[in-house]
């Protein structure tokens, strides 16, 4: 996941990603950070017919996605291309960078993890739900998830050193040999690729599992409970309602399944078969196109979920419609007078 931060080593001087996929990473960014921003503004007005338990969850998912295209995208790749030399790129602020990447990335992606596990409990533990699925809990959630991950990636501050010392001042950051060597360091590392992705991936998988077990449970014994004398069924006000937050969770949820499992691979084949992240560049190499191509769609990850609430929330769509229309308007009427 190195690369993903933007790190310079003597051997790997470029930020492959960025020259791979140009087209595909400059509309992640634009796209990404026009959705999210759109989507912190509707949500933030409560009109869209969601809880604020989801309300909270679906803006702290935006709020994340927005940084990752700010931090890891703007101050990394973009800022590696086109400022390879400038404040960005001294050890200290290199070191900085590097910390705040990998905490944001985690942010990320448990917020998802959370996100699931509060739409599991309120599906399938309906007593359970009175307590947990509130906006307090949501609230406290979401700031224990960022805080952990803070935390966590904090020690990645002291993971490089300086490539280049120039005039006194050291340039760029390289993994420090120690790193590789040391029993902590090691337990450290593995530690946090547990973590993340390996965990979330795995816990993602399974709360699906179990929401889709007790839909298709519930859904037979509702059935059969309003099914008229004549074996017709009658329509399900309660089912209908739910119908809206299972579509959500399953496209937020799936997305992320579907666009980290090939980062997923990559990670474990480097991890199984001890595959160096920078033992070598060569676009034409599939095991670097395959580490690459996991980091591409692990980035584009990050401007998906705002299509997903366009698409399956009516009132979202409504509103969306509305904030176009507004300006629009206004211009019309500027341009009449």
């Amino acid at each position: 996941m190195d690369d993903i931060v933007g790190s310079r080593t003597s051997n790997f001087p470029v930020l492959a990603l960025s020259h791979m996929y140009p087209l595909p990473l400059s509309l992640s960014l634009s796209v990404s950070i026009t959705a999210n921003l759109a989507v912190i503004v509707i949500l933030s007005q409560g009109r869209c017919g969601l809880s604020r338990c989801i309300t909270y969850y679906l803006m702290s998912m935006a709020v994340t996605d927005l940084l990752v295209m700010i931090t890891v995208v703007i101050l990394n790749r973009i800022a590696g291309i086109y400022f390879p030399v400038s404040f960005l790129f001294i050890t200290p602020v290199c070191n900085l960078r590097n910390a705040l990447n990998y905490a944001i990335l985690d942010s990320s992606v448990w917020l998802t993890v959370a996100f699931t596990f509060d739409r599991c409990i309120a599906i399938c533990f309906q007593k359970l739900k009175i307590k947990y699925c509130t906006e307090k809990t949501a609230a406290w959630v979401i700031g224990m998830v960022c805080t952990l991950s803070c935390l966590k990636n904090a020690f990645r501050y002291y993971i490089m050193e300086p490539l280049h010392i120039i005039d006194n001042i050291p340039w760029f950051c390289i993994i420090k040999s120690i790193f590789y060597m040391s029993p902590a360091w090691v337990a450290y590392d593995w530690i946090c690729s547990i973590l993340t992705p390996c965990l979330p991936f795995i816990l993602i998988l399974l709360l699906n599992a179990l929401t889709v077990r007790h839909i298709l449970v519930a859904s037979r014994a509702r059935r059969r409970l309003t099914a008229n004398s004549n074996g017709e069924t009658q329509s399900d006000p309660e089912m209908e309602k739910r119908r809206k937050s299972i579509v959500l969770l399953f496209c937020i949820s799936g997305s992320f399944i579907l666009l980290y499992l090939v980062y997923l691979i990559s990670f474990l084949f480097i991890r199984i078969a001890k595959f160096s992240y920078f033992s070598g560049s060569n676009f034409n190499e599939s095991n670097f196109i395959l580490e690459q191509s996991g980091y591409m769609l692990l980035l584009l990850s990050s401007c998906i979920n705002p299509f997903i609430y366009a698409g399956t929330q009516r009132k979202f769509r409504e509103e969306l419609k509305n904030g176009v229309k507004y300006p629009l308007s206004v211009i019309v009427k500027l341009l009449k007078l």
